[in-house]
C-alpha cells in the first residue's frame, strides 16, 4: 500500500512542479518550495482518510473477542504500525526528498542559505 500511495503523491509533486513552471517558472529556492508544499498539500487529506478508515476498521480486531482473535492482534499490530510509519514516511520523507531531486536540476535556484543573526 505505501509504494502505490507513494506513486500517487510523486504524481501530486509533479503535477505541482509541472503547474508553476508553466505558469512563469521557477526562479528561485522559494518557487520550487511553493511547488513543493501546494503538491504535498493537495494529497494530505486523502492520505489522512485513507489512514483513518484503515484504523477504524483494525479498531474492531482489537475490541472482538473470541476464536482466533489471538492471531488476529498479532496480525493487525504490524499493520497499524506499517500504516503509521508509510504515513510519515509519504507525508515527510517523500515531499523532502522530492525536492531535492527536483532542486538540482531546476537552474536558477539556488539552495536557501540562512542569514547570519546579529
Amino acid at each position: 500500500m505505501d509504494a502505490e500511495t507513494g506513486v500517487v503523491m510523486l504524481f501530486y509533486l509533479r503535477l505541482a512542479w509541472e503547474k508553476r513552471l508553466q505558469s512563469g517558472g521557477i526562479t528561485s529556492a522559494e518557487d520550487a518550495e511553493g511547488a513543493n508544499v501546494e503538491g504535498a498539500a493537495r494529497r494530505l487529506r486523502p492520505k489522512l482518510m485513507t489512514v483513518v478508515t484503515d484504523m477504524i476498521g483494525f479498531i474492531q480486531v482489537f475490541i472482538v473477542g473470541g476464536l482466533g482473535s489471538d492471531v488476529m492482534r498479532c496480525i493487525v499490530a504490524p499493520m497499524v504500525g506499517g500504516l503509521l510509519v508509510s504515513s510519515a514516511v509519504e507525508l515527510l520523507v517523500h515531499p523532502a526528498v522530492f525536492a531535492i531531486w527536483r532542486g538540482r536540476g531546476a537552474r536558477g535556484c539556488a539552495p536557501r542559505r540562512p542569514t547570519p543573526a546579529g
